[in-house]
């Protein structure tokens, strides 16, 4: 008969209980929640002496990018609610609202 728990495993003899899910990471941005990939982005980019970090979709992250400037995301900073102001942002939040979490598409380039 196979082990139930490896002769090697320090914690084999302690009572393991079923693991909880766990909690799911809510996007800063849009608000949905993280899939299997979390990007954890700098509100105020470190060129700018940002520290803090959130976490966020990959897409929501290129949003961001696409649509401002670092020296724009800095005096933001971690305001979420100037960020949606921006037409842009509110028309993508508002779009990807009803995607799964896992989903990702290319983004516009910056126009300059």
């Amino acid at each position: 008969m196979a082990r139930k728990h490896s002769k090697h495993d320090p914690y084999g003899d302690a009572d393991r209980e079923d693991e909880a899910p766990a909690a799911s990471v809510v996007c800063w941005l849009c608000g949905r929640p993280t899939g299997k990939t979390i990007v954890w982005h700098h509100p105020v980019p470190k060129s700018r002496g940002g520290r803090d970090v959130v976490p966020m979709h990959g897409i929501c992250q290129q949003t961001l990018t696409a649509n401002f400037t670092n020296s724009e995301l800095q005096r933001h900073g971690m305001d979420v609610e100037g960020l949606l102001a921006n037409p842009n942002v509110r028309k993508f939040v508002d779009w990807v609202a009803k995607k799964d979490p896992d989903f990702t598409a290319t983004i516009t380039k910056k126009q300059r």
